[in-house]
């Protein structure tokens, strides 16, 4: 029979981190600190190795291309507006106005729409924003609660299709409509989506 005053075996110590992660880290950090310094088109992996102290195929190595570093390293928050000051009205004018102004002010926004229509680690931000941020708006107005990931997509189809035409792809059609003629325009149609009966 055992003795069962025998201490008790000292707890197993966590395992320490592995190299992989603490190297994955510093690329991260690195790759955040230059994309914000000198903007996604002037950064480049060789000086965000040279920041993070490795050589620039360990960056290659873990991330593949600058797209998918940029797509792991960056995040967005869209800072939607919060609706229960609002009528149910003027929730669509409300988002349409926000999401121009984002767009007009945030690089870091279009850099990562060009990289998530290219990347899927770009994709997979993208849809984590998604989810994160604009299902809990669509949630807040949506009559019926079931229907709330079709109508925040559908929001999503709006928003992201202007973003991409006006500041990724340039349409000059896109590029040349002011700000109120493309909430004039939107708002109805992203208000429709959010609150209106299903069909």
């Amino acid at each position: 029979m055992p003795d069962s005053k025998s201490p008790k075996p000292a707890p197993t110590p966590a395992p320490a981190p592995r190299r992989s992660d603490a190297t994955r880290t510093s690329i991260l950090e690195a790759a955040r600190e230059r994309f914000a310094s000198d903007g996604y088109e002037r950064a480049t992996i060789r000086a965000i190795a040279k920041d993070a102290g490795i050589d620039p195929s360990m960056v290659m190595r873990y991330f593949g291309n600058k797209e998918g570093l940029f797509a792991a390293a960056v995040s967005v928050d869209l800072a939607l507006p919060n609706l229960s000051a609002l009528t149910r009205d003027e929730v669509g004018r409300v988002l349409v106005t926000h999401f121009l102004a984002l767009g007009e002010e945030n690089e870091v926004l279009t850099a990562l729409l060009r990289v998530g229509v290219t990347n899927p680690s770009g994709a997979e931000r993208m849809q984590g924003i998604f989810r994160e941020q604009v299902l809990p708006v669509a949630l807040a107005v949506c009559p019926d609660p079931e229907q709330v990931p079709a109508r925040a997509v559908l929001v999503s189809t709006q928003l992201l299709g202007l973003a991409v035409t006006r500041y990724v792809l340039r349409f000059p059609s896109a590029v040349s409509l002011t700000p109120e003629e493309v909430t004039a325009w939107l708002a109805p149609t992203v208000q429709r989506y959010l609150t209106a009966p299903h069909p």
